[in-house]
C-alpha cells in the first residue's frame, strides 16, 4: 500500500496562483449578501500567503472590507481546456486596506496604468492585502486543504 499524497502547502498554493492571474474577490455587504468581482493579483503572490489587489477608494468593496475584513478569493485554472485537469483554489482570508504609497510602489506593475494612468500617484488609490487563513484546492480528482 502506498502512502497518500501529502497535502499542498501554502508555497504550493502560491505557486499555482501565480499562473491564475484573475480571481473573484468576495466580500460581505451590509445587507448580508456576498458580492464578488473579478480582480487581478498581477501574479504578485508571496510565499507567506498574501495576495495584493489595487482598487479605487470609492469602490463599494473597499467600504465592505472596512466593515468586515473577512473575504474569499476564488481562482480557476484552465479547467477542461485542451484535456487539462481542472484546477480550482478557494482562499478564505482577512483583508487589510493600505493607503501607504511606499507599499503601492512595492506592488505596482506596469499593466495597472490601464486603469490608473497616474500610477501610484492616483488620488484615492488603495491597496488591498489579503492574508490567507484557509485554502482549499481541487486539482483534477485530487483535493485538500493547504497547510497554513
Amino acid at each position: 500500500m502506498t502512502d497518500p499524497k501529502p497535502a499542498w502547502t501554502i508555497d504550493d498554493i502560491a505557486e499555482k496562483m501565480r499562473d491564475l492571474d484573475f480571481c473573484l474577490l468576495s466580500t460581505k455587504a451590509a445587507d448580508g449578501t456576498l458580492p464578488a468581482r473579478p480582480m487581478s493579483n498581477n501574479r504578485n503572490v508571496e510565499y507567506d500567503g498574501n495576495s495584493w489587489f489595487f482598487a479605487d477608494d470609492s469602490a463599494r468593496m473597499v467600504e465592505e472590507i472596512a466593515a468586515n475584513p473577512n473575504v474569499g478569493l476564488g481562482f480557476q485554472g484552465k479547467a477542461g481546456m485542451l484535456g487539462m485537469r481542472p484546477l480550482f483554489i478557494a482562499i478564505e482570508g482577512k483583508a487589510e486596506l493600505i493607503r501607504d504609497e511606499a507599499q503601492f510602489d512595492k506592488h505596482w506593475t506596469k499593466g495597472l496604468e490601464r486603469w490608473w494612468p497616474e500610477g501610484t500617484d492616483t488620488p484615492g488609490l488603495v491597496l488591498i492585502k489579503v492574508q490567507a487563513v484557509r485554502a482549499h484546492y481541487w486539482d483534477g480528482e485530487e483535493e485538500g486543504e493547504a497547510t497554513l
